[in-house]
């Protein structure tokens, strides 16, 4: 019998779009899908659970992993570090698993680099002012923050060409399940 190969599914959109929300409706609802853990320089949030959610790790520790050559991809977000371990992408395709990687833009292009057959759907806000009222509604950043975030995130939309699919969150169940559409059909 041929072994089951992996498939990388990529998995973006600006904050506040839903991402986190929908990638962990996807994972509840699909046995063959694995979560990438990426690490982080960032504080856990307080419902965040190390290695769990994220590697919650130093600034040191990361750029050490950044020297030793350790990451698929790693980018720079909102003064913080983010990044994929190798290991994680060998270890899941190895064992012919669907891994979700829930990432911005600039390391899905990095992976993409790598792995260019990466299945790639983009979640886009139904408007900036939803996005806007959304940001606002979640209470954890000042209003000069989340005006970064909205200009990050005009920026980041203008590369929705490079997704092979677009879903829109303008209704969280239908999202999600537009989304899971999209990778069930990857066999």
């Amino acid at each position: 019998m041929k072994p089951k190969k992996g498939q990388l599914i990529i998995f973006s959109s600006p904050s506040g779009c839903g991402k986190t929300t929908v990638g962990k409706a996807l994972l509840e609802r699909n046995r063959d899908l694995i979560r990438s853990v990426s690490c982080t320089t960032r504080k856990p949030r307080k419902d965040e659970v190390h290695s769990k959610d994220y590697f919650f790790i130093s600034k040191k520790e990361f750029q050490d992993k950044i020297r030793k050559g350790e990451f698929a991809e790693w980018a720079v977000y909102n003064k913080n570090y983010y990044g994929t371990l190798l290991k994680t992408i060998e270890e899941g395709l190895k064992a012919g698993k669907k891994i979700l990687f829930v990432i911005e833009v600039q390391g899905a292009e990095k992976l993409l680099e790598k792995h260019p057959n990466a299945l790639t759907i983009f979640l886009l806000p139904p408007s900036i002012n939803e996005l806007r009222r959304r940001l606002i509604k979640r209470g954890k950043n000042t209003p000069e923050e989340i005006e970064k975030r909205i200009k990050r995130a005009k920026e980041e939309i203008k590369q929705v060409g490079f997704y092979q699919y677009k879903v829109t969150n303008d209704d969280l169940e239908k999202a999600i399940e537009e989304c899971e559409n999209i990778i069930n059909k990857v066999k």
